[in-house]
């Protein structure tokens, strides 16, 4: 099974409140006019806005359950589905038989890639899937050098979330542990499912792994791939980046 698989069936509960980028990503394809390819769709949380607004897009995930529930979110919420594609791959290595005007990695997907040698891969498949005129964009968080320094030991409350259509309740913990000799964060969700009364009904612990990286770092690397930078905003609004962003939004042409 792949480590992100134990995520499907909570992913979209716990992420619920995750919405400052849709417009901006649906927004970006309707300009591109299409096709889109969405790299870590996982279960269409940006692929499916995409489509219902029109533009044709192809979301891969190496999840395949995340696709699973993905599919079946499209047959719920778009009547029409000649717009959407779904395919199971890996960001670091996939060849589709397409060229994209656009291919975007949301929700901080391309620091999942944990080494500089596998970010180069994705970037070189990037650059053999996109037209001659073609964007990538992607969005990355600010490592903050107090965080990194802190101790990681005990987990810290992340948020409570209710689920509407059942009225259940996750209590959702976090905690990192930062190896910063490779700048990768393993990190750790413990989730627990409690009842009316609070108690603990069930606890899951899921563990994956992030690498943090430098906007410099993120500059050269695209460089040294071939891409050139367009933009560079701090927020979804596109606010321009400064020492205040906490965000990094890339906008990069061939």
């Amino acid at each position: 099974m792949n480590n992100m698989d134990r995520w499907a069936s909570i992913y979209d509960w716990i992420y619920s409140w995750k919405r400052d980028d849709i417009a901006f990503y649906v927004n970006e394809s309707q300009v591109s006019g299409g096709p889109v390819l969405e790299l870590g769709c996982g279960t269409g949380r940006i692929t499916i806005p995409v489509a219902k607004s029109g533009v044709k897009v192809v979301g891969m995930d190496i999840s395949t359950k995340m696709l699973d529930i993905a599919q079946e979110k499209a047959k719920r919420h778009i009547i029409n589905t000649d717009n959407l594609t779904f395919v199971n791959g890996s960001m670091t290595h996939f060849a589709l038989n397409q060229k994209f005007s656009l291919v975007i990695i949301p929700f901080r997907g391309f620091l999942s890639i944990l080494t500089p040698e596998e970010q180069m891969a994705c970037l070189n498949c990037v650059k053999r899937h996109l037209t001659p005129d073609g964007t990538l964009i992607f969005d990355a968080f600010v490592p903050e050098p107090e965080l990194l320094s802190e101790d990681s030991s005990t987990p810290f409350h992340f948020g409570d979330i209710s689920r509407p259509e059942d009225g259940k309740r996750l209590v959702v913990w976090h905690q990192n542990r930062f190896d910063n000799y490779n700048q990768i964060n393993n990190a750790r969700t413990i989730i627990e499912q409690i009842d009316e009364y609070g108690e603990v009904m069930s606890k899951q612990y899921l563990d994956f792994q992030t690498r943090y990286s430098h906007r410099f770092e993120i500059q050269h690397l695209l460089i040294a791939s071939g891409f050139r930078i367009a933009s560079l905003y701090g927020s979804f609004e596109c606010t321009p980046f400064d020492s205040d962003s906490t965000e990094m939004i890339w906008i990069t042409k061939l």
